[in-house]
């Protein structure tokens, strides 16, 4: 039946776009799935009821924390709860793991870019890097591309001394646990051993390429352990955990709200609804509703214990500022009135990854003969490649800094792509490349009798810090995003090291036995540098700043004696009553690893919180 869902889907929007797939068009059928969202949709609780006037809590925004929030909320039945998400419906086209990619060019995306800049994103159009977020149900974690770690334990110990109790690794780690449904086979059975039960599940990929097998088999020769980076210790390389189950992927909606449909009366949840304003009392700067655009109409509801903003670290500051809680001369300079002053939208961070390709006399991830019909089966069924998350198949810690340390504090992660930029015409298009850079780097690639492989060492603890500004008073105008990365030189140091600890991976045994080297092309503004000098590569990785959608800190946690902090350890907004934050951007720093997994971990500690203020302990 499904298999049908996936050929009608097909067939319709073929037909409404007038383009043709009978001829190797995998990639528009898959672009044309990935805009079906209207159609086979994941349906979590019934979105069709009236909203009411009033609801105890309202959670804004059904990304990977807000529907884990949600959901923990609504198991006190006595408490009414209204979740909105300003996306529509998660769809299974959306859950096929190699798809990842596509999935930025739809509706499902906010399509967010940051503002032009001479020092980072130059191989891009117009100098700006495209930064996704999910505008869906699930949010990001539909368009991620599944990679589960929970970063190191320093990272969260970092964060309680940083005067915030209760968030040390022994604090936080059963909070992992809780959500974590781990189906790694190898996994650390000690004290850091995962969870086994809980919503979300985790598993290796089915499906990898031989340079997978050779990164791993290289970066032991290199001087790694292989183990389980999510256990005791971090500085390790292996295949890739992620976020699949089945072969499917397992957003925060398919973990936590698809298993209540029918189930919970008092979650209420409303899609296509933008919130565009928290209501505050001024004279008692507290909380008390929202005004939400939905059904072509704007609404207020009304909060009887608390709103929660769960929109990420773009949507969340914006709705914040829109509300009045900000910088107060900034706040001021668009027309609003403040009435709280705070750090909002500064302590932006993000990890950042320039992107290295290799040929290889190996197989890479290609797609197969689509004049075969058997293909749609194989993507249905999440077969071959159709189960790999976005192509991404290992990956590698390493302190830099430290090399000789075992109990390091990792500032590199290397991880290994099984295709290149011309494997799939929507990477390039994803990430937004000039065609001038992309037809002098990666057009030769092109050539199918080319196997390459691509590896992006992602810098794990940048010391650069952005900031999200209002553009206008106007909640549908985007907010001005400067990224700032490489503002500090540490950044462009740890980011070429990188790269060349990449590269010097292809001297070990591991990957001479597929015959791996790196693809030199140049890029053509980098050639007033000697080519593989140190100023070269500084050149390309200011020219290649991938963002890896890492965007994390707008709201940072902190004590009030903290100036840059925006809420409290319990997550609450400094100077006012009864609001909440509870997603990536009250990360004081961010964390050594991919943030998916650690903002399930916040939604589960504040869900717990918020239950205890209130005297409710399940």
């Amino acid at each position: 039946m499904q298999l049908i869902l996936l050929c009608t889907l097909a067939l319709c929007f073929s037909d409404a776009l007038g383009q043709s797939y009978t001829d190797n068009g995998i990639f528009d059928i898959m672009e044309m799935l990935a805009r079906g969202q209207r159609q086979m949709n994941l349906e979590s609780v019934d979105d069709r009821v009236s909203l009411l006037s009033e609801y105890d809590f309202i959670v804004v925004g059904a990304g990977t924390a807000g529907c884990a929030l949600a959901a923990r909320l609504s198991e006190n039945p006595k408490w009414k709860v209204l979740l909105l998400e300003a996306g529509g419906p998660e769809s299974y086209a959306m859950d096929v793991p190699i798809i990842a990619h596509f999935l930025q060019l739809g509706e499902m995306n906010w399509k967010y870019r940051t503002q032009p800049s001479n020092n980072y994103c130059l191989a891009m159009k117009d100098n700006r890097c495209n930064w996704p977020r999910g505008k869906v149900m699930g949010g990001s974690s539909v368009l991620n591309y599944m990679m589960y770690t929970r970063a190191n334990r320093k990272d969260y110990d970092q964060w309680s001394r940083l005067g915030n109790p209760g968030w040390s690794y022994d604090e936080v780690l059963p909070y992992f646990r809780k959500y974590e449904g781990s189906l790694i086979p190898d996994a650390d059975t000690g004290y850091a051993r995962p969870g086994r039960r809980g919503p979300v599940k985790i598993s290796y990929s089915s499906y990898r390429t031989p340079s997978a097998d050779a990164f791993v088999e290289a970066s032991q020769q290199s001087g790694l352990p292989r183990g389980d980076y999510n256990g005791e210790s971090q500085l390790s390389v292996s295949y890739l955990q992620t976020t699949i189950g089945n072969g499917t992927r397992w957003s925060s909606n398919r973990a936590y709200l698809y298993p209540l449909k029918g189930k919970r009366s008092n979650l209420h949840v409303k899609k296509n609804a933008l919130v565009t304003k928290v209501l505050i009392d001024p004279q008692t700067k507290t909380a008390y509703g929202i005004m939400v655009q939905t059904d072509g109409h704007m609404k207020k509801v009304l909060a009887r214990k608390e709103v929660i903003v769960s929109a990420g670290s773009i949507n969340t500051p914006q709705l914040l500022m829109l509300s009045g809680v900000g910088p107060a001369k900034h706040l001021r300079e668009v027309g609003i009135k403040p009435i709280v002053d705070l750090a909002v939208g500064y302590n932006l961070q993000d990890h950042t990854a320039p992107a290295v390709t290799f040929t290889t006399n190996a197989t890479s991830l290609k797609f197969e003969d689509f004049s075969n019909p058997t293909w749609l089966t194989r993507f249905n069924r999440r077969e071959g490649p159709y189960g790999s998350p976005g192509g991404c198949e290992a990956i590698a810690f390493w302190d830099l800094d430290h090399e000789r340390d075992e109990d390091g504090w990792p500032d590199i992660e290397l991880f290994l792509v099984g295709g290149s930029m011309s494997s799939n015409p929507a990477i390039s298009r994803a990430f937004g490349l000039k065609k001038s850079i992309y037809d002098s780097l990666f057009a030769e690639i092109e050539d199918k009798s080319l196997n390459a492989f691509m590896i992006f060492p992602m810098i794990l603890r940048p010391k650069s810090r952005g900031r999200i500004m209002l553009k206008s008073s106007d909640p549908f105008k985007y907010p001005l995003i400067h990224a700032n990365y490489f503002a500090h030189p540490y950044d462009v140091d740890i980011s070429v090291r990188g790269l060349l600890k990449a590269i010097s991976l292809m001297e070990q045994r591991g990957m001479k036995a597929i015959d791996a080297q790196l693809w030199e092309r140049k890029i053509p503004t980098c050639k007033q540098h000697p080519y593989k000098s140190w100023a070269y590569w500084a050149c390309y990785v200011r020219h290649f700043t991938f963002t890896i959608y890492h965007y994390s800190g707008t709201s940072k946690m902190g004590p009030k004696s903290d100036r840059a902090a925006v809420v409290d350890a319990r997550l609450r907004v400094h100077g006012i009553r009864n609001l909440r934050v509870a997603d990536a951007s009250i990360m004081p720093e961010i964390m050594s690893g991919h943030p998916n997994g650690p903002v399930f971990m916040i939604a589960e500690k504040a869900a717990d919180m918020i239950k205890q203020d209130y005297g409710f302990i399940k």
